[in-house]
């Protein structure tokens, strides 16, 4: 696996990140935590204790209890690089979850960011 700085970085420190990006456009945690829900499988429980061990963003998607299978239906470019065409697995589930927040923060409905 390649040598990237968001491998080691903790996922508690991006985690409010995501929030405040959601909060600015008057989305809530609580869609934020939905949508790491359905994609990894993590509960309210397990996330926190995620986040209360500050595990990195490597290990906190080794340790998802379920990856959902419909992440191939996540398309679209995070950062000038389509995600469907991201060739190192961890990257490619960092970058999915990107997206889906940023599809929350751009005003899409719940039902068409969780693929239903």
């Amino acid at each position: 696996m390649e040598n990237n700085r968001i491998y080691t970085t903790s996922f508690a420190s991006v985690y409010p990140l995501y929030i405040k990006k959601a909060e600015r456009k008057q989305r809530t945690k609580e869609e934020v935590d939905k949508i790491i829900f359905w994609l990894t499988g993590y509960d309210t429980t397990s996330l926190n204790q995620q986040l209360e061990d500050a595990v990195d963003f490597k290990q906190f998607f080794a340790e998802a209890p379920q990856m959902n299978p419909k992440t191939d239906l996540i398309k679209g470019v995070v950062c000038g690089i389509r995600v469907e065409e991201i060739e190192q697995p961890l990257m490619q589930q960092i970058r999915y979850l990107d997206k889906l927040i940023d599809e929350l923060a751009k005003g899409k409905k719940m039902d068409k960011i969780l693929r239903n």
